[in-house]
C-alpha cells in the first residue's frame, strides 16, 4: 500500500494506483475528458492527450496528468489550486477554438462530454481564435458517420478499436494541427476492416462518431398510405430504453415500448425474439447434425453481424465453422415478407420492415447482397435504441405514462430462451436448452446454464449430454474473440460450440444503446434485467414456442429442410485485410 496526501487528506491506496483513482477514493472530483476506464472490461485509456485532469504534485515543476500518473510513497498532491484550475480551463478553451459551435443541432447535444466539462469549468466564451479544421464527412458504410471536424483527439476511439476490439482501424495520422484519428490513407470506413460494432461511437465524448440515422426514412414510411410499415424490437432494447427517459438502468419497459411504437403509427409491432426462437431451432438442428454426422466443429453462433465481418477479414480460413443461420432480425424480415405477407394477404413489396436494434452494425448488415430475398432487402430500415427514443420525444409521447401493451401476433410470441439473446452467453445457453432435449429426449427441468453467464471476457463450461462432455466457449468483445479464434486455429483449444458477440457485454452494450461512458454498473443492471425477463416467461425453450411450431407446420416445413435452408440460411465471404 502507498501513503500519500491529497488536498491535505491522508490517503492509503494500492501501488500502481493513479492519482485520479486515489482522489476518487476520498470523494475528490478531477475532471477528465480523454480518460476512460471500463474496469471489468479491461479498457483503460491512459494516453493523457487532453491534459484536462492535471494536478500539482509537490516537488515537480510541471503539472501532472492525474489519469496517467501513478502514486508514490509520500506524494503530496493538490487538485484544486488556481494554477491547476486555470490550466484545465485553458486546455478546454483550446479544444473549443477548433470545434464547431453548432451545439443546438448537434447529434450529441446534452450528451456531449466536451459540452459538459466546458460548463463545469465555467467557460462562457472562446478566447482563442484561429484556423478551423474542415474534413470530408464519411457515411460510406451506411452505419457509421464520421465528422472529424468535431474530433478533439482524445483518442478514446483509437484505444477501443486497437486495444479492446483489436480491429486496428483507427490511429493518429499526420502532425501538428493536421493530426487526426483516421484509418490509414484516410480510407472511407466501408473500405476498411471496420466491423461497425459501434464501440468507438459509445466512447466518443463528442459527435465525431455517431450512427448514420434512418429516422427521417422511418417517418416518411409511416406517413406513406401505400406502405404497410411493421416493426420488430431486439431483446436488449427493452432493458435500456427507459434510461433515455430518466428511469433507472435495468428497468424493463417492454409494455411501454410496444405502446410507444403503436402510437408512432406502426401497423404491427412484433418481437425479434420470435425470430430468435426460429434461429435457435435451426441452429440447434445444425449443431446436432454436425455432432452426429462428423461435421465441422466447433459450430460458432452467427447472430452478430459485427463479429461475422470480423471473422471474414481476420480469419477467412475458419469461415466453414460459423452456423449458416441468418441473424434473428434478418430472419424476421424474411418471415415477414413471406409467411406474414401470405397470412395477411399483403403484397410483400408494400411491406416495410423496420428494426429497432441496440446495434449500428445492423444498418450495414441489411445491405449485404446475400441477405436479400428475390432482389429486395429482408429488412428495410434500422434505427438504434437512441434513435427510437428520439422519435418518441419528437412525437410528444410521455413515455413514463404509457400503458403496457402486448406485441401483435403471430410474430410477437417468444420464449425466455430468445430474451437472453441480448446478453453475452445467451445465444449458446438458448441453444443448449433445445439441443439437450433433442439429443436426450428428456425434459430439461433446470434450464439455466450459469457457466456461460457473467462478464468475464472468455468463459467456458462443459455440459454432459448422453454421457458425452460437450465443451462450450463464450467470448464477448472482439479482442477476446481474437484470442478464442487463434486458440482454435492453433489447435490449442477444442470446443463443440462457441458463442461470440462483438460488443463487451453483448447486445446490452451495443453501439446503438444509450450512452453510459464506461459505467459498468449500468451494463450489469441491463444484464440482470434480461435474466429477470427470462425467468418471468411461461415458456423458456425455443422449440416450445407455439407460434414457431405453427409457422413450420403452415409454411416453412421441416426444421433444417430445403425451404428453411433457402430462406433462413446464408453464406460468408472472405474479405481483404485493409
Amino acid at each position: 500500500m502507498i501513503n500519500l496526501t491529497i488536498n491535505g487528506f491522508k490517503v492509503k491506496v494500492p501501488e500502481k494506483t493513479s492519482i485520479l483513482d486515489a482522489a476518487k477514493s476520498i470523494g475528490v472530483h478531477i475532471p477528465t475528458l480523454c480518460y476512460l476506464d471500463l474496469h471489468d472490461i479491461k479498457m483503460v485509456n491512459r494516453t493523457a492527450s487532453c491534459r484536462v485532469c492535471v494536478v500539482e504534485v509537490e516537488g515537480r515543476k510541471n503539472l501532472a496528468p492525474s489519469c496517467a500518473t501513478e502514486v508514490s510513497e509520500g506524494m503530496v498532491v493538490k487538485t484544486d489550486t488556481l494554477r491547476a484550475i486555470k490550466t484545465r480551463r485553458a486546455m478546454v478553451e483550446l479544444l473549443l477554438s477548433d470545434h464547431p459551435t453548432d451545439c443546438l443541432v448537434c447529434e450529441k447535444n446534452t450528451h456531449c462530454q466536451l459540452q459538459t466539462i466546458a460548463a463545469e469549468l465555467g467557460i462562457r466564451k472562446i478566447r482563442y481564435e484561429g484556423e478551423m479544421s474542415n474534413y470530408p464527412k464519411d457515411s460510406s458504410s451506411g452505419a457509421l458517420y464520421r465528422n472529424l471536424d468535431k474530433c478533439i483527439m482524445c483518442r478514446r476511439c483509437e484505444t477501443m478499436c486497437n486495444e479492446v476490439q483489436t480491429c486496428g482501424i483507427l490511429s493518429a495520422v499526420d502532425r501538428g494541427f493536421e493530426t487526426v484519428v483516421s484509418p490509414a490513407f484516410s480510407l472511407p470506413m466501408l473500405d476498411t476492416m471496420c466491423t461497425f460494432c459501434g464501440q468507438c461511437v459509445q466512447v466518443c465524448p463528442t459527435a465525431a462518431l455517431t450512427e448514420v440515422t434512418h429516422k427521417s426514412e422511418v417517418w416518411e414510411a409511416l406517413s406513406d398510405p401505400e406502405k404497410y410499415v411493421i416493426v420488430q424490437t431486439a431483446p436488449a432494447v427493452r432493458v435500456a430504453l427507459g434510461e433515455k427517459f430518466g428511469m433507472p438502468a435495468g428497468t424493463i419497459v417492454t409494455g411501454k415500448m410496444v405502446s410507444a411504437l403503436k402510437r408512432l403509427g406502426f401497423k404491427k409491432v412484433f418481437d425479434t425474439d420470435f425470430a430468435a426462437d426460429v434461429t435457435i431451432v435451426e441452429e440447434a438442428h445444425e449443431f446436432i447434425d454436425r455432432l452426429q454426422n462428423g461435421g465441422r466443429l466447433p459450430i460458432l453462433t452467427s447472430c452478430c453481424p459485427s463479429w461475422v465481418k470480423f471473422i471474414e477479414h481476420q480469419f477467412p480460413d475458419l469461415l466453414d465453422i460459423p452456423s449458416t443461420c441468418k441473424s434473428p432480425h434478418i430472419i424476421f424480415g424474411t418471415i415477414a415478407k413471406t409467411y406474414l405477407a401470405e397470412k395477411l394477404n399483403i403484397n410483400p413489396d408494400k411491406i416495410v420492415v423496420v428494426s429497432v436494434m441496440p446495434c449500428i452494425a445492423k444498418k450495414y448488415e441489411i445491405v449485404r447482397p446475400e441477405l436479400t430475398h428475390e432482389g429486395s432487402k429482408n429488412v428495410d430500415l434500422v434505427i438504434t435504441t437512441r434513435e427510437f427514443a428520439d422519435m418518441i420525444i419528437e412525437a410528444g409521447i410521455e413515455f413514463k405514462n404509457l400503458p403496457d401493451e402486448d406485441f401483435d401476433h403471430p410474430l410477437g410470441e417468444s420464449t425466455g430462451a430468445s430474451v437472453i439473446f441480448g446478453t453475452t452467453g445467451g445465444v449458446i445457453e438458448a441453444t443448449l436448452r433445445t439441443s439437450y432435449e433433442w439429443l436426450t429426449g428428456e425434459t430439461l427441468d433446470e434450464v439455466e446454464f450459469h457457466g456461460v453467464r457473467g462478464l468475464d471476457g472468455l468463459k467456458e463450461c462443459t455440459v454432459n449430454i448422453n454421457g458425452e462432455d460437450i465443451k462450450i466457449g463464450v467470448a464477448h468483445g472482439l479482442g477476446n474473440a481474437r484470442k478464442l479464434l487463434e486458440s482454435i486455429q492453433s489447435g490449442e483449444s477444442h470446443y463443440h460450440a462457441i458463442e461470440i458477440m462483438a460488443c463487451p457485454g453483448g447486445c446490452i452494450d451495443g453501439g446503438g444503446q444509450p450512452y453510459h461512458f464506461g459505467d459498468i454498473d449500468i451494463v450489469k443492471k441491463r444484464m440482470e434485467a434480461i435474466y429477470t425477463e427470462d425467468r418471468g416467461k411461461a415458456i423458456r425453450k425455443s422449440h416450445e414456442n407455439p407460434a414457431v411450431i405453427k409457422m413450420y407446420e403452415e409454411f416453412m416445413g421441416k426444421i433444417g429442410g430445403e425451404k428453411a435452408h433457402n430462406l433462413l440460411h446464408t453464406h460468408y465471404t472472405p474479405r481483404e485485410k485493409i
